[in-house]
């Protein structure tokens, strides 16, 4: 394994947190995706990634470009389904399987593929019956499969799958799956985690059925198992793994009586079969020349000691909470893109659109709609109420006028757990103000467009007029004679004067952490613009200017997304015409482009280490038309 780069699904769960150690300890190079948040115990060397893997990109895998894929990521219910686990079994087990697997078969670095799939695969009837056993089935490879619910189907789809791959691709990469029993460890919402809590907190346990009996496999021998079958790449198609020694469900309750000598019993009678199971592990044995090495006995105690240790600690993952985005009128766009971004995370989080206009029509493209207060000091105590009462823990402005509230009261919003994604107040009077803009360019000599209150400071062949204040293009005049100045400067309310500078205009996306330090930025040119919006735009690089724009946002301090407004002269020089501290109207094409400004500034509000996630900018270049799109909503109550 020493040099290996391995892509671990999953690697969050039970058994990744007994793997992804080994898999270190060998000299491995590792990958994790998965839905939870970084554990505490990952060693720093670990790339992680959190997310909904079913919206992992191609180009995440490529530049990792793993050698070994282990499939641990699944969705499960502990003993009968439920209804409403028909559309979770769909996206987290047959298509996440299908989609990682699409990703990774035509991968030039892929060598072997390791797939943990489960013995509920199998027919029912050949280890389950109507009246308690006194030897378990021993299920072989060949045995009749059935799969007994949603999770066994999903597996045995996998397997299949697989197997149509390996007839195309067996030359390239070999893969295996493990057939996995009656899996238990630390950190689960298996039985016997959940006893274990419940005697260590005083609690009395219900049992049902001790008679029983299931081959109970250590989440750390499923881990070493699985390794070894990524480390055997001649080792192919299906193999059990499991134990190979059936226990009843009354051992783990002697065991754990060991330890708990006063724990109270419940013994309730049940409508469920017996079971009676267990692993044929030769084929295992023959091919690997090991066998699994804990049993219940030497496992429980283990997970006591992590249980006691952890002790007041809650199991799950606490809630990211929601997302607000604030005057979100028809930026429809804009709230798609937050929405991915969210789901890359957590499906539990809701994106809440807000505007003051009930018809505003985001409302039809968000999770929630909110006809929120206005952004004055007046209205705090609604605002802070409003977002407390739909747990919205980030809030997105995306207005110009806005911005300075929102800077002036962002560490109040913190003390109540909510962030507010926007640049420093000083940071944003600096941009907000056109002639401060200019002026602070002039003093750091850096290539910002001069600005004045008044034409005679200014010398040149013509003129561009424009509002000082917010929307630069807001009645903009440009180009215009030193005769016709004046005339349009009356139609304004706080003009001031540029010279006009010839050349193309282009839009740099970019998007800065809290330290002001630039993540990535894209640069695009305005193909096509209608008023003052680019309808068609077109990402280009070029070094020079990147590094030169790059130093210029550092120096205005600004975090989050941002825009520049930038004017390229005939002779390739720069020229800074302004910034906007917001996500742009087209600035989705960056995204596209691989700035993934959203994800970041919703893993960076969770506190999350973005040194595990890179700018990866896309092959080639992306054009983007912006058109309109019909929706249709179909209900009874319309």
């Amino acid at each position: 394994m020493k040099g290996k780069r391995v892509f671990v699904s999953g690697g969050a769960g039970v058994i990744g947190l007994e793997m992804i150690p080994k898999l270190l300890a060998l000299g491995a190079i590792v990958m994790v995706g998965d839905l939870k948040s970084r554990p505490l115990s990952f060693a720093p060397e670990v790339h992680y990634r959190q997310g909904d893997l079913n919206l992992m990109s191609q180009l995440e895998l490529d530049t990792f470009a793993p050698e070994i894929f282990i499939h641990l990521a699944a969705t499960f219910e502990r003993s009968a389904e439920s209804y409403g686990f028909w559309e979770e079994n769909f996206s987290h087990n047959v298509k996440l399987s299908h989609y990682l697997m699409t990703l990774v078969k035509d991968l030039p670095s892929i060598k072997r593929v390791v797939f943990a799939s489960s013995y509920l695969i199998y027919s029912p009837d050949l280890y389950q019956f109507n009246h308690a056993q006194t030897v378990a089935t021993k299920l072989k490879e060949s045995d009749p499969i059935l799969p007994r619910n949603l999770t066994g189907m999903a597996k045995l789809a996998h397997e299949i799958e697989l197997r149509f791959i390996d007839e195309f691709r067996s030359t390239n990469f070999s893969t295996v799956s493990a057939r996995i029993y009656r899996g238990y460890g630390k950190n689960s919402r298996d039985v016997i985690s959940r006893w274990v809590r419940a005697l260590l907190a005083g609690e009395k346990i219900t049992l049902y059925r001790p008679e029983g009996m299931f081959d109970y496999i250590y989440a750390k021998d499923t881990a070493e198992g699985l390794i070894r079958l990524a480390r055997a790449q001649h080792v192919k198609g299906i193999i059990n793994l499991g134990t190979g020694r059936a226990r009843r469900v009354q051992d783990v309750v002697d065991v754990l009586r060991h330890h708990f000598p006063s724990m109270e019993l419940s013994v309730e009678p049940s409508a469920l079969l017996f079971e009676a199971s267990e692993a044929d592990v030769s084929k295992y044995k023959s091919e690997i020349g090991w066998l699994p090495e804990y049993d219940l006995e030497r496992a429980i105690p283990e997970i006591i000691e992590y249980e006691r240790a952890r002790s007041g600690q809650t199991l799950e993952q606490k809630s990211a909470g929601n997302v607000l985005i604030t005057s979100a009128a028809k930026k429809v766009s804009l709230v798609r893109a937050v929405k991915q971004a969210a789901q890359k995370i957590s499906l539990g989080i809701r994106v809440i659109a807000a505007d003051l206009n009930p018809d505003a029509l985001t409302q039809y493209v968000a999770d929630q709609f909110w006809v929120m207060p206005r952004t004055v000091d007046s209205e705090l105590e609604a605002l802070l109420e409003g977002c407390h009462r739909q747990n919205i823990k980030i809030i997105i402005p995306t207005r110009d006028g806005e911005l300075m509230f929102w800077a002036k009261h962002k560490e109040l919003f913190k003390k109540y757990g909510i962030r507010v994604v926007v640049s420093d107040l000083e940071s944003i009077k600096v941009c907000f103000d056109k002639l401060l803009f200019a002026s602070f360019g002039v003093k750091n000599k850096m290539p910002f467009i001069p600005a004045a209150l008044n034409p005679d400071e200014i010398t040149a062949q013509s003129y561009v007029v424009k509002e000082r204040f917010g929307a630069g293009a807001l009645k903009i005049g440009i180009n215009l004679s030193a005769q016709d100045i004046a005339a349009h400067a009356k139609l304004l309310e706080a003009p001031i004067f540029q010279p006009y500078v010839a050349g193309r205009e282009i839009s740099v996306d970019a998007w800065l952490d809290k330290n002001h330090q630039v993540k990535g930025l894209v640069m695009r040119t305005r193909d096509l613009v209608v008023n003052g919006e680019s309808q068609v735009t077109s990402t280009f690089r070029d070094v020079a200017i990147q590094a030169q724009l790059e130093h210029v946002l550092v120096a205005l301090k600004l975090t989050g997304p941002v825009v520049l407004q930038v004017m390229i002269d005939d002779a390739g020089a720069i020229h800074i015409i302004e910034c906007n501290t917001r996500f742009g109207g087209a600035s989705t094409t960056a995204i596209a482009a691989g700035l993934d400004v959203f994800y970041w500034t919703l893993l960076e509000a969770m506190d999350v280490d973005l040194t595990e996630y890179p700018f990866q900018r896309v092959p080639g270049e992306v054009k983007q038309i912006r058109v309109p799109q019909d929706l249709y909503v179909f209900s009874s109550d319309i």
